[in-house]
């Protein structure tokens, strides 16, 4: 029992870091099309920093439960270090949108509006290799 209640609490941190993982750079991408319309601007920032915040509690939170999963349950195996390698990326990926954020509303200008939207699509094909990972446990 207190093994699923983990995996499950675990699998729904996991997503809630996720949306933000998707939706910080769409904030960016809106930011970047914004131009300088101060009200937009500013409602954008202040939205993607309480984003970018919560996205900080719920990895650390699943980071937390994943941590109790290897440890107590004895989780593992080669793909689970391949899962890991790309829990780093994403969790790079997402830092970087968050310095973009930061640096923007310093003044900074951010990367055109397309690079954006590409930098956007990253998240997605990390995701399904890490739910492959999971679910076929190839290696």
């Amino acid at each position: 029992m207190a093994y699923l209640l983990t995996k499950t609490f675990h699998l729904v941190f996991v997503i809630a870091w996720m949306s933000t993982v998707f939706y910080l750079p769409r904030i960016l991408v809106n930011l970047a099309e914004a131009g300088d319309v101060p009200a937009v601007r500013e409602r954008l920032l202040l939205m993607g920093r309480r984003l970018y915040r919560f996205g900080h509690v719920m990895f650390g939170i699943a980071f937390v439960l994943g941590l109790a999963l290897w440890l107590h349950f004895h989780i593992g195996g080669g793909w689970l270090h391949a899962k890991l390698a790309l829990v780093a990326l994403l969790l790079a990926h997402f830092v970087v949108a968050g310095r973009l954020l930061k640096r923007n509303a310093a003044g900074h200008p951010l990367p055109s509006s397309g690079a954006l939207r590409w930098f956007n699509e990253l998240p997605v094909l990390l995701l399904v290799m890490v739910v492959y990972l999971v679910l076929a446990k190839p290696f």
